[in-house]
């Protein structure tokens, strides 16, 4: 296991915790000595850099956590999009085998709304409509670990969604009724939104995001079933995630 800060990994008894920056190329070597297989998250930085000391170290298999946002036609314009499609892009020139996850929206992004709703206040939302498709992270982790451990599944490029197309209100909705909590919505305008967001979100990461959820406002997207195909097993649905993190809103 390798991470930036590996004091604070948690590795099972045997496994050991290597550092790996993945904006310091001068941790890539250590971390890739005798790896075979690596699972990768989408940062564009340093790349190049990661791919060389990777071939050079033995790698032969990269499984890259990116976005469902490189499908969109405009992922190249879109800064959100942008750095995974560059980290596809350089890991599908290499030499290296390259497998591609690439899940719509992370059912855990919803623990951005724990701090109001912990404080008593409401949820600051500017398209309470807006349909999202919320994948639990262990259904990600599981179909991760298939395509490292099966090789037939190498080389696949896998669109993953939660099970479900859910509004921002109607995730709100769920909270409420499986924390027991009640929470309210502030509809705001989206420089309201912005405003809110600003010592935490960069203003063209915001505007993204907001042109995002403005076009899935009242449109649901596709899902796909490629978390059965690869697991076995229907995705969880965004309740079972938040009844297993349940205590980040409630305590």
């Amino acid at each position: 296991m390798a991470s930036s800060n590996p004091g604070a990994l948690q590795a099972p008894d045997g496994v050991a915790a290597a550092n790996c920056n993945l904006r310091n190329p001068a941790t890539f070597p250590a971390a890739l000595s005798g790896v075979t297989e690596v699972f990768l998250y989408a940062e564009a930085s340093h790349i190049a850099e990661f791919i060389d000391a990777a071939v050079a170290a033995g790698v032969k298999h990269v499984v890259l956590l990116s976005s469902a946002g490189v499908l969109n036609p405009d992922a190249a314009s879109d800064p959100l999009a942008r750095s995974h499609l560059d980290v596809e892009t350089a890991l599908l020139a290499s030499p290296l085998a390259t497998t591609l996850l690439r899940p719509g929206s992370f059912a855990g992004n919803a623990a951005g709304w724990a701090w109001a709703i912990k404080a008593g206040r409401p949820v600051s939302l500017p398209y309470p409509g807006s349909y999202t498709d919320p994948i639990h992270e262990q259904d990600i982790a599981e179909v991760a670990f298939t395509v490292l451990t099966e090789p037939r599944h190498q080389g696949r490029h896998l669109h993953l969604t939660g099970p479900e197309s859910l509004t921002f209100s109607e995730q709100i909705d769920q909270l409420a009724e499986i924390t027991n909590r009640p929470i309210t919505v502030n509809h705001v305008t989206r420089a309201e939104w912005k405003q809110e967001m600003a010592d935490y979100l960069p203003g063209h990461y915001a505007d993204a995001l907001l042109d995002y959820w403005q076009a899935h406002d009242g449109r649901p997207g596709p899902l796909t079933d490629t978390v059965e195909q690869l697991t076995g097993h229907a995705p969880r649905t965004f309740a079972t995630w938040v009844r297993d993190h349940a205590t980040t809103f409630i305590e």
